[in-house]
């Protein structure tokens, strides 16, 4: 189900080249701006979905956006307004290469290329956090690539505060976390770190985590899994151990088991790049106490970024800023959100060690934009000196040697009488040994179980109606029992929408549809077993 895009607005000082794609909410269209003369992406708004909560939201990613953009894995923002048609729109810098998903369903990345992406995007991730703000929807397809080939975050469309944790709105099923379908869901600093998890793991396998090739993988299908099933492998010769037990650890169904936070995770992935002798991707994080202006120049004439620091696993602990240092809790952000203090990271032993030198190492070929692991350099120690023995004299050739004496008689004689004694034991203790041994009790088997009464069925009478704008769905549960509850979606262009869930038969859109709108339910068991969904439409 596609539609065509909306028609581009006419903006002062940009020229219209061509669309870049179409949504459920917004589209994006490719313009030149005139001064400074670049290619930007504009994203607007649909006329359809232009009410006072829509505008909201609008505004407030833009905000958000702005707040965030000067890191550099974050899509920057140059401009927000209102059209001369009244459709609101973010000027953004314009990405040319292909998004990660789009990658990675073409071929699985590298393991070299998935973490360094993983600690860049962790990097964006963890700033958003300190400002105070959840992405809410890390997926591969909302990591766009520059024209330098680095990753940039988007789509901060359903962003909340650290502070919202029982919001319905949600991630995409694929990538979100099993907390994510509870009533009422929940989400935190972790369900990010979940998502950050599942997106390396998408790259690195071609397909979403629960995805199985082959297999069916309805929405219903992909939620039983992340609920209950484990992580699968990877299954790739030159992926390690240790890469599976990161991801598992970020992916883990309980939230106190994952990674603590973004910065965590992605020291974890360094961890796994000293693993295989790669170059150690540098983590980007806002400084919150930043240098003075005199102390901006190291005269080493290279460009120094401001308010952000990078962290390298192979920095000295005197020289490298402290993430543990305890911090007076800042003013609020600009925009409203409070800033959010992340939990302090753990720093192995090794890390914290200073090496006894260091030698400057040039970048790496493959890849100049990451940093190589500084060699220690040992100085040679002078060899240990040999103790001198004075030589063994030899024997005497005129020496007589002697008879033993007699206490080798009395140890001679005690061995023979224990070797006597151990061998008239073991005659009752081979009896003992070959009497037979009783029988394990038997218990009556469990009875099979049938098969037919684990199923659940879906749910039967899914019909809807409009009242002008507004859109509600009715359902009935044909077989009720205690604890069942209900997952709904809707269901547009760009697939399924976040899930909401009810105890109720009943579900009103919100927001006005004048357009076909169409929604999925399925019914789930308390004990985590679910239906096939069903899908309904209203024209």
């Amino acid at each position: 189900m596609s539609r065509a895009p909306s028609s581009p607005p006419e903006l002062p000082g940009f020229v219209y080249l061509k669309p870049l794609g179409t949504g459920g909410f917004a589209d994006v269209f490719l313009y030149e701006q005139e001064l400074p003369r670049r290619k930007v992406a504009v994203k607007v708004l649909l006329a359809e979905r232009i009410t006072s909560g829509a505008a909201q939201e609008f505004t407030d990613e833009a905000n958000v956006m702005a707040m965030l953009s000067t890191h550099p894995a974050i899509v920057t923002i140059y401009q927000a307004g209102v059209a001369g048609d009244g459709r609101p729109y973010l000027v953004m810098e314009y990405c040319p290469r292909p998004n990660l998903q789009v990658r990675a369903r073409r071929e699985p990345f590298s393991v070299a290329e998935a973490l360094r992406v993983g600690v860049q995007v962790a990097g964006a991730v963890e700033t958003a956090h300190r400002a105070g703000v959840l992405h809410r929807d890390i997926k591969p397809a909302n990591i766009l690539v520059t024209e330098y080939n680095r990753p940039a975050l988007t789509d901060f469309g359903i962003a909340s505060t650290t502070g919202a944790v029982s919001e319905a709105a949600g991630m995409s099923i694929p990538w979100s976390p099993p907390e994510s379908f509870d009533d009422p869901p929940r989400s935190g600093a972790r369900s990010d770190v979940y998502a950050l998890g599942a997106t390396v793991y998408t790259l690195l396998a071609g397909r979403s985590p629960f995805e199985r090739p082959g297999e069916r993988n309805t929405s219903a299908d992909l939620i039983e899994r992340i609920e209950r099933m484990a992580l699968p492998p990877l299954n790739r010769p030159d992926s390690p151990v240790s890469l599976q037990s990161v991801l598992a650890r970020a992916m883990a169904k309980n939230p106190e088991e994952r990674y603590p936070s973004a910065v965590a995770f992605a020291r974890a992935l360094q961890k796994v790049q000293i693993e295989l002798a790669h170059s150690v991707t540098p983590i980007d994080i806002v400084d919150e106490h930043p240098q003075s202006d005199e102390a901006e120049d190291d005269g080493d004439g290279l460009t120094r970024v401001r308010e952000v620091r990078s962290i390298s696993p192979d920095a000295p602990s005197a020289t490298r800023p402290s993430a543990v240092t305890e911090r007076k809790r800042p003013e609020p952000a600009p925009g409203g959100f409070p800033r959010f203090e992340s939990p302090s990271p753990v720093h192995d032993a090794a890390e914290r060690t200073p090496p006894a030198a260091m030698a400057p190492t040039p970048p790496a070929a493959e890849d100049d934009r990451t940093l190589l692991r500084p060699p220690t350099i040992v100085a040679p120690q002078p060899p240990t000196p040999v103790a001198q023995h004075d030589p063994v004299p030899p024997l005497d050739p005129g020496t007589r040697s002697q008879g033993m004496p007699w206490w080798g008689w009395a140890v001679a004689a005690l061995g023979v009488l224990l070797l006597a004694g151990a061998l008239w034991l073991s005659g009752p203790l081979t009896d003992l040994l070959a009497q037979p041994q009783p029988e394990p009790s038997s218990s009556e088997p469990d009875a099979p179980q049938d098969p037919i009464t684990g199923i659940v069925p879906s749910v039967t009478d899914l019909t809807g109606t409009r009242s002008g704008d507004t859109v509600s769905f009715s359902w009935t549960n044909p077989d009720p029992q205690d604890g069942d509850s209900f997952i709904w979606y809707e269901v547009t262009l760009d697939g399924p929408g976040a899930p909401n869930t009810t105890e109720q038969t009943t579900a009103t859109l919100p927001g006005p549809h004048p357009q076909r709108t169409c929604v999925e339910v399925i019914l789930k068991r308390a004990d985590g077993r679910s239906a096939q969904e069903v899908r309904e439409c209203v024209e």
